[in-house]
């Protein structure tokens, strides 16, 4: 007791910190900032000194002072920050989904440093539209008629919904109602827009009468949804974009295909799985179809519709596209994006996430190898390295079934305990973001940018000093 009592009598005041603080050379230092971290770091101490933490002892002035640092340091540190991915999950939803070319990012710096045309027609001299910016484009790459962006696909969904359907009653088969992230769900969706759904068919098969029988007075929209974030397998059916477009023609009924993570390339001849590609759908006859944008197509968050001129234009009077619309960077990142799919080597070669899904196993092996060469002598006494096979995933909700072969380099730590040893990768001022696997810690390289390689190098060999 008498020890404790000593202990918070040796506590500093605040006023005395502060004084302590404007000694240094840093005079940078929000002085909001800085008075909450001394009155936090204090009452932590005390509280220390109250609950009897083992260890806890009189502070010298300079030790409160790197501890006030410490915590104004990490006040000042910005939220979002940059993390190495080593996870191997290509379009990883928590990580920031899809990366933007070097290209994209000047587009986005310029967009950001000066004024644009984002509303102004050049040519006229009156006021533009800001979709006729990449609209064009989309509708030159997928066949559609017309096109429109929004800021994400739930919105994409939600406004054609709200626009054609709200009040009326939507047909969509049992085995499509996907829950898209988040907790988000599509009878929800469709619950928000106002429109009633009609589920039909079984979980694992639903046939061209489902829809047929179901068609009332009340139905406006036959749906079909993509289910790119699961798969059913074994005994199976279920009815065609082209069969559906046919029931809609047929019953004077708008039909909507949502694909979720739209493609406008078939991965399947580079080794990924058979995905249907926005072209494919539009070409079905769908008259509305919406996918995202920065999932497979390697763009910016953004919801992408495509069809016909007469829906596509109904969709765009909706005073619900104001708030679901994009900004300039949105479009600066997303025209860059769309302008390399006209030359298909080009969008392989230049689109980050095009770029990891589709590199050759024998450059992942390579680029394993020289990480493992640069950091070996320096972590050998403290932990083992070693070059693994593993397999890297798609992400984002895409090819959920695919399995992509990579090479990993995989770390096991003599006297940590590898769960310690994430915890404190994440806790780097450049986190390293991996992966546990058979208590061995694995970083994927798939995702590890060639830039990034030295830097990872050096992280790994700091960490281990």
């Amino acid at each position: 007791m008498e020890n404790q009592k000593e202990l918070l009598r040796a506590l500093p005041k605040v006023d005395e910190c502060l004084l302590w603080l404007k000694g240094e050379k840093r005079k940078d230092l929000p002085s909001r900032i800085v008075k909450e971290s001394v009155q936090e770091a204090v009452a932590e101490e005390r509280k220390k000194i109250l609950d009897g933490v083992s260890g806890t002892d009189i502070k010298k002035q300079d030790e409160w002072v790197q501890l006030f640092l410490a915590r104004i340091e990490r006040k000042l540190a910005f939220n979002l920050r940059r993390v190495i991915n080593g996870t191997g999950v290509v379009i990883h939803t928590n990580l920031g989904r899809s990366l933007l070319p070097g290209k994209a990012q000047k587009m986005l710096e310029q967009a950001a440093g000066y004024y644009s045309n984002l509303e102004f027609d050049l040519e006229t001299g009156n006021r533009g539209s800001r979709y006729s910016l990449v609209e064009d484009i989309i509708c030159d790459l997928t066949g559609a008629e017309a096109a429109l962006v929004v800021n994400n696909n739930a919105a994409a969904v939600l406004l054609v919904l709200d626009t054609l359907c709200k009040g009326t009653e939507v047909i969509v088969s049992r085995g499509q109602l996907v829950e898209i992230g988040g907790s988000f769900r599509i009878p929800d969706v469709m619950a928000k827009s106002g429109a009633d759904l009609v589920e039909v068919g079984a979980t694992n098969r639903t046939h061209r009468y489902d829809y047929e029988q179901a068609i009332t007075e009340r139905t406006s929209m036959l749906l079909r949804v993509h289910t790119s974030n699961f798969r059913l397998i074994g005994f199976t059916s279920d009815v065609s974009a082209e069969e559906l477009a046919d029931i809609g023609k047929q019953h004077n009924l708008v039909t909507m295909e949502d694909l979720g993570s739209g493609s406008f390339i078939d991965l399947s001849r580079y080794g990924l799985m058979k995905e249907p590609t926005v072209q494919d759908v539009v070409k079905a006859g769908i008259d509305v179809v919406t996918f995202s944008g920065d999932k497979l197509l390697g763009g910016p968050q953004a919801g992408i519709i495509v069809g016909t001129k007469d829906v596509i234009a109904r969709i765009k009077r909706n005073p619900l596209n104001r708030a679901l619309r994009i900004d300039k960077f949105t479009l600066a990142s997303l025209e860059t994006i769309l302008r390399y799919y006209y030359d298909l080597q080009g969008a392989l070669a230049n689109i980050p996430t095009l770029s990891m899904l589709t590199v050759d196993r024998a450059i992942l092996k390579e680029r394993a190898r020289r990480v493992i060469a640069e950091i070996q002598d320096t972590v050998s006494e403290k932990c083992k390295v070693e070059l693994v096979q593993t397999n890297s995933r798609v992400g984002g909700g895409a090819m959920p079934e695919c399995n992509l072969a990579s090479w990993a380099v995989q770390l096991d730590p003599l006297k940590l305990k590898v769960s310690k040893m994430e915890k404190l990768f994440r806790e780097l001022q450049l986190p390293i973001i991996g992966r546990i696997e058979n208590e061995k810690f694995l970083i994927d390289v798939r995702t590890i940018q060639e830039e990034e390689v030295l830097e990872l190098c050096e992280l790994i060999k700091e960490f281990f000093t």
